[in-house]
């Protein structure tokens, strides 16, 4: 139920329980709007059974412990979009997925079209909205991106790394409505005029270190350190920036996050960029392997590398923009994770990955 003591407060769909859902879902939640969460079997009844658990100590405005525990009656779960649309008509959708279970998710939608509220698309890359939109229409999809570093537990147990914040486009009947409830629910929300250029400046970010680290088995602090690597850093980057220039997107800084920045060190000599590019890089993930290691180490035999750098390439096809670096990267990482070649092939073996650079480059 929403609370009838908060004549604003939102019925909200979450698509996701995993990190970021579980972080806006259950904030929203404990701001009084009601929630009900779209998740695996294994994953609802644990939900069910044991609730959401929000750490949520190091933000300095929440008081006292900030040990949020939300048990089954503040929430909502189901196994399926059907059964979930049953607590509904739902004001919004929160989709919080990886950009891999997005097709799967956006079929699903497919018959239920017509009941679907607008959607505020919270994942990482760059082409997601685009896929949500051919089912639900462009006047149902909201762009965002979360920027706030966030640890996860377990199922529906979170623990907040590094608050910076959340970022909603202008330009939606619902955005003004969404980031003040986002704001209020202390997400730190903030609203942009431009959403592709706030997509992609999210997504240069994603970029550092992270197919590099899955690859070679090493850590984000590992890669910098390695002279070589770096190069290899700056040119996908930079072919990532050129992409951008190409299609008239500007990089825009983002809540708590200084991309602008990253972008002109992407440009200063490396000896210069390179200690502010690795601090940048082991903050930005609140002290966990990059995301593309965890996947291929985990051994779901999938990549977000694809909708990422490889959103990168397609799109350097489409505007003429050669991306060599962001190619090999995909591909190399891609046979990984599909066991084309074996785990171990390039691990430890930074020399065997900047030669397969130079030699793209050339």
């Amino acid at each position: 139920m929403t609370d009838p003591m908060n004549p604003s407060s939102m019925k909200i769909l979450t698509f996701g329980a995993g990190a970021v859902g579980t972080y806006i879902g259950g904030s929203l939640a404990l701001a009084g709007h009601s929630v009900v969460f779209i998740e695996q079997p294994k994953v609802v009844e644990i939900l069910r059974d044991r609730g959401l658990r929000l750490d949520l100590t190091i933000d300095p405005r929440r008081k006292d412990d900030a040990r949020f525990v939300l048990d089954a009656r503040r929430f909502a779960c189901a196994v399926s979009l059907a059964e979930a649309l049953s607590f509904g008509p739902f004001d919004l959708a929160v989709f919080a997925l990886k950009s891999f279970d997005t097709p799967a998710a956006v079929e699903a939608m497919r018959p239920a079209a017509q009941r679907m509220p607008p959607v505020l698309c919270l994942s990482n890359g760059v082409e997601n909205e685009k896929i949500l939109a051919e089912v639900l229409g462009d006047d149902r999809v909201l762009y965002g991106t979360v920027t706030t570093a966030i640890g996860r537990r377990g199922p529906g147990d979170i623990l907040l790394e590094k608050l910076r914040g959340v970022g909603v486009a202008r330009g939606h009947p619902l955005s003004e409505k969404v980031a003040g409830a986002l704001d209020e629910a202390f997400l730190n929300c903030q609203l942009f005029s431009d959403a592709q250029s706030m997509k992609w400046s999210k997504m240069l970010t994603n970029l550092i270190a992270n197919p590099t680290s899955a690859i070679l088995d090493m850590t984000a602090a590992e890669v910098f350190a390695n002279p070589d690597l770096y190069r290899l850093e700056i040119s996908m980057l930079c072919e990532c920036l050129e992409v951008m220039r190409a299609r008239g997107l500007n990089v825009v800084n983002l809540p708590g996050t200084p991309v602008r920045a990253l972008a002109w060190a992407a440009k200063w000599p490396l000896w210069m960029s390179r200690p502010f590019l690795a601090r940048a890089a082991g903050a930005g993930r609140g002290g966990k392997m990059p995301s593309f290691h965890i996947d291929l180490h985990s051994g779901r035999g999938q990549s977000e590398v694809e909708y990422l750098h490889g959103a990168v390439v397609r799109s350097g096809i489409e505007t003429g923009v050669p991306t060599p670096v962001n190619r090999l990267l995909t591909n190399t990482l891609l046979a990984l994770t599909k066991k084309e070649i074996p785990l171990n092939a390039f691990a430890g073996q930074p020399e065997k990955l900047t030669r397969a650079g130079d030699l793209m480059m050339k």
